[in-house]
């Protein structure tokens, strides 16, 4: 789970060193929070909770170098706000990319076809319902339950607007930077929002 430069013992002495090095890097792995080590690349990553996302592979980055927060449909949500202020507050954040993607399945229907179909399945009204049991003292307020499940009509522009959302968000660092990518589960690679490159080959007209 640690990475380390070379985890074989050296051939010839310096054994001590090495098993010394081993112990404090496992160490500093199971208490990095109590010591105060931030993630190894200073990233949180926002991301959508689909299997097809695989979030370490399309940004290049391994166990231990972001924190990772995935939901459906990788909303900005007030809970991510929250997770977003501790993370570059204390943990040392300094960089955040929201990933969203192509066939998300939050682009599947309506908010009120959503809404409809679950209190179908529950038989039970959803605006009566704490969404939060184990915080009960917190609510929508006058918001809509639709509003709750908050469905997507355009992947790109979604992508586009948390990231401007984060990026004037006033419990997040000005300094902190802030990127976004929309993740094509049809090609497997992510690409900027709103560049959608075979749109733009594959017609006559071109720029």
């Amino acid at each position: 789970m640690v990475d380390s430069p070379d985890q074989s013992a050296p051939e010839t002495g310096g054994v001590f060193e090495w098993v010394e090095e081993q112990i404090e890097q496992r160490d500093n792995w199971a208490r990095r929070r109590r010591k105060g080590i931030p993630t190894d690349k200073g990233l949180l990553v926002i991301a959508c909770m689909d299997e097809r996302i695989p979030v370490e592979d399309a940004l290049g980055i391994s166990l231990g170098d972001a924190h990772v927060f995935r939901n459906a449909g990788g909303k900005v949500t007030d809970d991510v706000i929250r997770s977003v202020a501790l993370s570059t507050h204390f943990f040392e954040a300094t960089e955040i990319i929201v990933v969203n993607h192509t066939d998300c399945g939050m682009m599947s229907a309506p908010d009120d076809a959503v809404v409809d179909g679950l209190e179908a399945a529950t038989d039970e009204r959803l605006d009566e319902i704490d969404l939060n049991p184990a915080l009960p003292s917190l609510s929508i307020g006058e918001a809509s339950i639709a509003d709750w499940i908050s469905m997507t009509d355009d992947i790109d522009e979604a992508c586009q607007t948390q990231i401007d959302y984060l990026k004037d968000h006033p419990l997040i660092p000005d300094e902190v930077t802030v990127h976004g990518y929309v993740y094509e589960v049809e090609s497997g690679a992510l690409r900027r929002p709103g560049e959608r490159v075979a749109e733009q080959i594959n017609t006559r007209v071109s720029e």
